[in-house]
């Protein structure tokens, strides 16, 4: 270790002091103080020397300092730009660390990292948590590994199963692109300050497929958004919510053997992707 751990609550409390930092509420900011964690967050990264890691919010630079010393190159977004300052001290016993001011929900990143293949690594904000992992899955980020800190409610929705409480379109949407494991459940005494939630760590394995090879992207996920938009519709009446007629959710229905009193949350990924491509079948045309 090039500097003491920044993890360390001493030393958290010391970097905090000495910048003025205050935690943002606005911005959701808990700094991770269990050096511990940190190092179970990058293992669970499985990260070696040779990677590229792209980590959102730094903050202090508590579990950048962790992927750094693996060796690895690491560029950190930070959206605080009272931290930009911080990092560079915090930081600058570390060659292979970059820092970039930006919002991750904006930046583009093929900008800043030319590796073909990257992990993330990130301990989210809660209040954007979803946004963020979204854009990473959605816009097919050149990503093979991402972990990160989300709210733990948050991350038994993104592993949930068909059939549960949990399951819903986030966990259909994660499942669609990656494979999600819960690896580490992190209690709020870990923080400073300690959040009213408890916290988990999520590691997703990005797949170089999507779970279901539906015919038409934009039309499976048309059919999760209404087989949930709301939870106690039947298919049958929450396809007609989605603008079809009710003679062509029964044919949609029928063509994909699939009963149409079941509820969205019973459907596997791969029965959302029958009823899919019946509707394009139906209706090419749809979009």
């Amino acid at each position: 270790m090039i500097q003491p751990s920044i993890a360390n609550k001493s030393v958290t409390l010391h970097i905090l002091k000495t910048f003025g930092i205050y935690t943002s509420k606005k911005l959701g900011q808990n700094f991770l103080i269990a050096p511990e964690i940190v190092d179970q967050i990058v293992a669970a990264a499985e990260i070696n020397p040779h990677d590229d890691v792209l980590e959102i919010g730094p903050g202090i630079g508590t579990l950048t300092q962790g992927l750094a010393e693996t060796g690895c190159r690491v560029t950190a977004v930070e959206l605080d730009r009272r931290l930009i300052d911080v990092l560079a001290k915090t930081l600058a016993g570390y060659d292979n660390v970059r820092v970039i001011h930006g919002d991750i929900l904006k930046i583009d990143i093929s900008r800043e990292i030319a590796a073909k293949k990257y992990k993330v690594v990130a301990n989210l904000p809660y209040y954007i948590t979803t946004p963020i992992i979204m854009r990473l899955l959605e816009e097919r980020w050149p990503i093979d590994i991402l972990v990160t800190m989300v709210q733990k409610e948050v991350a038994q929705r993104m592993v949930a199963v068909p059939g549960s409480k949990d399951f819903g379109a986030l966990s259909v949407a994660v499942q669609y692109y990656a494979e999600p494991q819960i690896v580490l459940n992190v209690p709020p005494n870990a923080f400073l300050p300690p959040p009213a939630v408890e916290s988990a760590v999520i590691r997703c394995r990005i797949r170089s497929t999507p779970a279901v090879q539906a015919k038409k992207e934009s039309v499976f996920f048309r059919v999760v958004k209404a087989a949930f938009a709301q939870r106690r519709k039947t298919l049958q009446n929450a396809l007609q919510s989605a603008g079809l007629t009710k003679e062509q959710v029964q044919y949609i229905l029928a063509a994909a053997e699939i009963d149409g009193i079941r509820r969205g949350e019973t459907c596997s990924l791969a029965e959302f992707g029958r009823i899919a491509d019946a509707w394009v079948d139906m209706d090419g045309r749809i979009d």
